[in-house]
């Protein structure tokens, strides 16, 4: 059964839950409310929290638990053989997936009957007289022990799916009545119910630190698998980046850290001065009507997607900047530079400090104003020495997000900076960030398990650590400035 509807499904009987644990409580008070321990409505959402959250934890972790018990079952069953030179055991279950979906649209289009694709692994003779019809289904050659694995992989999926949908449904129907037994008048739903939220609430904040964890985890481990291929000292210390898939590569992280850090701060100088004196204007000094019409006009930056962004940069500022300063300054002769992808990426960086900024004055009490005014203050005075520095902490974290908004963007490298992995001061040349060799090591037919694949992982750590770092300091900074107000 489709997910889908099995959802559909445990929600219905929620919802049925809900109406029968009511009208029984009511029921059981002779139809008065009023000798009930909870409302009415702490009944019925007991029973429908009894039906609907043991059914969906349990198809939580079926789905979470099955394809890795699956694949552990069908990896055994591939034979060394079928793994050639050039390939891996994990690219192998790569065809065994695409194949096990392929065979139903084998099916769907003729190529072969539901009799024969259930029939697949009745001998070699009749594997290899329906690998053609399979082939010409998918578009590729098919290997006899490949399409055994898939034939596996593919029954062990209904198997399982049929499974999850008989223990779904068990465990909604069997939390429908037990919870429905237990509804009398003195029964503290109310009490349950509250708590059960409060499961719900710990449950949905721990969602954040969970995927937190596993991110950092996912990261060590494959980042481990790489420092055990290649010398770390050289990764942290060297100063080329020359990956090469036959050997000899260099896989040093300064050049890409240098350009990720100066395209960033060139970002970062453009959005910060714009970006806080155009808060300081619509909160302290533009009329409403002005107001009302500037700042969303700068929030529409912000929905522009980094691919039109790019764009820009590409077709429009970096033969700008080209031709009317690089060139007569004998800096360069190229249009991608880190300066085309600093100066767009600050203007799409602007809506995130302004609108962060502008929100965060807003918040400063209006008593704060009216005493420096009240002590001979002039505007300017009081911006200046009140209300920018009680906003201080807020307006650090929307320049945290806005220069992590940076050191993330891809798109806008790509196009506006180019991609070449150098040190050097020149603004108007070409160069890279972490993130955009992040994609290109992990873009195309590639080993996996090459150290020039998994060195992937020990940027993206790499760059987590500094984000980090940044975070720690602007909390720092945070704390050292709200001191004085408390």
């Amino acid at each position: 059964m489709p997910f889908f509807w099995l959802a559909l499904i445990v929600l219905g009987l929620g919802g049925l839950g809900y109406v029968t644990g009511r009208k029984r409580a009511l029921r059981s008070a002779g139809g008065d409310a009023r000798k009930l321990h909870s409302l009415p409505i702490y009944y019925g959402s007991d029973v429908a929290m009894f039906t609907v959250t043991p059914a969906f934890a349990i198809a939580a972790l079926w789905l979470l638990v099955q394809p890795m018990w699956i694949e552990s079952r069908v990896v055994s069953m591939i034979p060394d053989t079928a793994i050639s030179a050039d390939s891996t055991r994990g690219l192998v279950m790569s065809d065994v997936r695409r194949l096990a979906d392929g065979i139903d649209v084998a099916v769907a289009i003729g190529a072969m009957t539901n009799a024969e694709a259930t029939d697949l692994v009745a001998g070699e003779s009749g594997i290899r007289a329906r690998l053609g019809a399979v082939g010409v289904a998918l578009g590729s050659d098919v290997r006899p022990e490949v399409l055994r694995a898939a034939q596996s992989y593919r029954s062990l999926s209904r198997a399982g799916s049929i499974a999850m949908s008989v223990a779904v449904l068990l465990a909604a129907l069997g939390g429908f009545a037990l919870s429905l037994s237990r509804i009398h008048a003195d029964y503290r739903a109310r009490n349950v119910v509250e708590r059960g939220i409060l499961y719900l609430l710990i449950f949905a904040s721990s969602i954040a630190i969970m995927t937190t964890l596993g991110i950092i985890l996912s990261m060590l481990f494959e980042s481990r698998n790489f420092f055990s291929q290649y010398p770390a000292m050289e990764f942290f210390f060297g100063s080329t980046w020359a990956p090469n898939f036959r050997g000899d590569s260099d896989l040093a992280i300064l050049p890409l850290l240098w350009g990720t850090m100066y395209i960033s701060l060139i970002a970062l100088v453009v959005a910060v001065p714009i970006g806080l004196f155009a808060a300081i204007y619509m909160s302290e000094y533009a009329t409403p009507r002005i107001r009302s019409i500037a700042k969303p006009l700068i929030e529409i930056l912000a929905g522009i997607p980094t691919i039109v962004y790019g764009l820009f940069a590409l077709v429009t500022v970096g033969p700008m900047l080209r031709d009317y300063f690089a060139q007569p300054m004998g800096l360069g002769e190229s249009s991608s530079s880190v300066m085309t992808a600093g100066l767009v990426m600050g203007i799409m960086l602007i809506p995130f400090v302004s609108s962060l900024s502008d929100d965060i004055i807003n918040a400063v009490p209006q008593s704060m104003r009216d005493g420096s005014f009240g002590l001979g203050a002039t505007k300017s005075e009081t911006i200046r020495q009140v209300v920018i520095p009680a906003a201080l902490p807020g307006i650090v974290g929307a320049i945290l997000l806005a220069a992590s908004r940076a050191i993330g963007e891809t798109m806008i490298v790509v196009l506006g900076a180019g991609a070449a992995a150098k040190l050097s001061l020149n603004p108007f040349e070409a160069m890279t960030t972490v993130t955009v060799k992040i994609v290109s090591q992990l873009t195309g037919d590639t080993d996996f398990a090459a150290p020039e694949t998994l060195v992937a992982f020990a940027l993206g750590l790499s760059l987590f650590v500094i984000t980090l770092g940044l975070n720690v300091l602007a909390l720092y900074i945070v704390r050292k400035y709200r001191e004085q107000y408390e």
